[in-house]
């Protein structure tokens, strides 16, 4: 029987966009399943207390350079973002909206998004700039724009969030193999044992 990763995220989370360089070939590898689980990461702080490593000087410093690390061990590009941190809601219910309504192109937009946010540290704080990055990236923003305000698109990022929080989930990413947990994207070695076992 196939295993399923499931892959809690929000695209403001450079952790998230690490892990998201990793997990598809990781999962494709041993014939597992990615799931996609776009949640609100402020929902998620809201409901369990957490917040951001930003938010404490010393300890920011050091994750960012923890980020720089894993980039380089992933050969990937990253740069964080002095914009940080972005507010989500409305990039993640486009993703979600895009999740349900047309899921050929998920990669696509976290494509875009992620480069936007952590390669090319842009201000998606700028409805204007985000628009321009959106149709650049091969989307109407008009469409993504009604898709963000869909009441389906809106219930099921609410519902998403809600459910991550039920499991145990206290930040971005959190990747679930069966019952089991992992936060944060250093923890591939885990999820690739997870899988093998």
């Amino acid at each position: 029987m196939r295993k399923s990763v499931d892959f809690f995220f929000d695209v403001g989370s450079p952790s998230s966009y690490l892990a998201w360089t990793q997990l598809p070939n990781l999962c494709a590898s041993h014939g597992a399943d990615l799931v996609y689980r776009p949640m609100l990461l402020g929902g998620v702080y809201q409901a369990t207390g957490n917040a951001s490593p930003a938010t404490i000087p010393v300890k920011g410093r050091y994750t960012q350079m923890d980020y720089e690390r894993h980039a380089r061990r992933y050969g990937v590009p990253f740069q964080g973002n002095p914009h940080f941190p972005v507010i989500t809601l409305f990039l993640m219910r486009a993703v979600t909206g895009i999740q349900l309504r047309r899921p050929e192109q998920l990669q696509q937009l976290l494509g875009c998004v992620f480069k936007a946010l952590w390669i090319d540290a842009l201000n998606l704080n700028e409805p204007q700039l985000t628009a321009d990055i959106l149709k650049a990236g091969g989307f109407d923003p008009a469409e993504i724009e009604r898709l963000t305000q869909d009441p389906e698109t809106k219930a099921a990022l609410k519902a998403t969030t809600e459910e991550a929080v039920k499991r145990g989930v206290f930040g971005a990413p959190t990747i679930f193999v069966g019952d089991q947990m992992f936060f944060g994207q250093d923890r591939m070695d885990f999820v690739r044992e997870a899988l093998v076992a």
